[in-house]
């Protein structure tokens, strides 16, 4: 499990452009410094959520717990907003045929071989759906993975996430990790992925 916390952590700090993760007793922390989030704490356990919601409390500070939605919020003092449940989730990574984007869309890969975007286009050149993935050691972090509500139910986020796994396994990468949402998490146990925690996040939100 650390290790693909870990992973996770630095994968998603190079798709993200922020700083690198500082390891901590009890997980990392990033320095994001953008509106709304400022700095993110990924915690191991729900072990230190308590004594870190309440000595943290600076607007736009965020905790990434890997423990159930309950644990965190019976944790957390009122003023800090809870997620929804979100999963870790990893896959193993092999060499398979390249995949074709569905007519009548094209796609195109996006990058510099650390982080890549897979954009797949409407005819008329919009953007229908993208994904990231950032390789993070021998690890590939899969990041932003978007179906535009006019394109799903068209086997596009299956494809963005096949054509993602070719690049990690070209960039060497035989692992694969993510964050999946509860409706995300379906799609990708179909693809093999499996469960390997739960995670919750809570925040302190910025005043307008």
């Amino acid at each position: 499990m650390a290790g693909l916390i870990k992973a996770w952590v630095h994968g998603w700090a190079l798709s993200r452009g922020v700083g690198i993760p500082v390891a901590e007793p009890d997980g990392y922390r990033l320095d994001v410094g953008r509106p709304g989030h400022r700095v993110r704490y990924v915690l191991s356990d729900a072990g230190s959520v308590e004594s870190r919601a309440r000595s943290l409390t600076e607007p736009g500070t965020w905790l990434k717990v890997s423990a159930s939605r309950e644990e965190v919020e019976k944790t957390v003092p009122p003023s800090w907003e809870v997620g929804p449940p979100e999963y870790l989730m990893s896959a193993p990574l092999a060499m398979r045929p390249v995949m074709a984007a569905p007519e009548p869309y094209r796609a195109e890969l996006v990058g510099d071989g650390v982080v890549t975007d897979v954009v797949v286009r409407a005819p008329d050149g919009s953007r229908a759906a993208t994904g990231r993935v950032a390789i993070a050691g021998g690890t590939a972090v899969i990041d932003q993975v978007v179906t535009e509500p006019e394109h799903q139910r068209r086997g596009l986020g299956r494809f963005v996430m096949r054509r993602l796994d070719e690049v990690a396994v070209a960039a060497g990468a035989d692992r694969a990790v993510l964050v999946a949402t509860e409706q995300g998490r379906a799609l990708y146990l179909t693809l093999g992925w499996t469960v390997a925690a739960e995670i919750t996040a809570a925040h302190l939100p910025e005043k307008n």
